[in-house]
């Protein structure tokens, strides 16, 4: 069953224009620790890749707030939700510390997809509920 739908639209200008004004405390503001590895060698090599990652994992985060009812509060953190990829490429939530025990405490589960085009990051989210047998 259905919990709850979210999508974002992120301007990568916006993140740009953050990052010029906070530098690197903004991305660890948002990224989870292996985030902020995985952007720092992103970033090294091409800074604008670097940009890009940001703000698909600043989307992403957004559409799970939303997707999950309660947009960025506890026990929904930035840092706490990490935006990871599987071997194919496929993007997945893994959640960490209180938010983690929240959303399997809720038996929840979530599915996300990202993209991002020239000035523009958009995400998706869809987090289902289990449903028991007897239901």
């Amino acid at each position: 069953m259905i919990h709850g739908i979210g999508t974002d639209i992120c301007d990568i200008r916006r993140i740009r224009a953050s990052f010029e004004r906070h530098g690197e405390r903004f991305a660890q503001k948002i990224l989870s620790d292996a985030e902020l590895a995985a952007w720092r060698r992103r970033s090294a090599r091409w800074p604008e890749r670097g940009l890009r990652y940001l703000a698909t994992r600043f989307s992403a985060k957004e559409a799970f707030s939303k997707a999950i009812g309660l947009g960025m509060r506890l026990p929904m953190q930035w840092r706490l939700c990490e935006i990871a990829n599987l071997p194919s490429g496929e993007p997945v939530i893994m959640l960490h510390g209180g938010l983690k025990d929240w959303f399997e405490a809720q038996g929840l589960t979530a599915h996300i997809s990202v993209t991002d085009e020239s000035e523009y990051a958009a995400s998706f989210c869809v987090v289902e509920k289990r449903v028991r047998d007897s239901e």
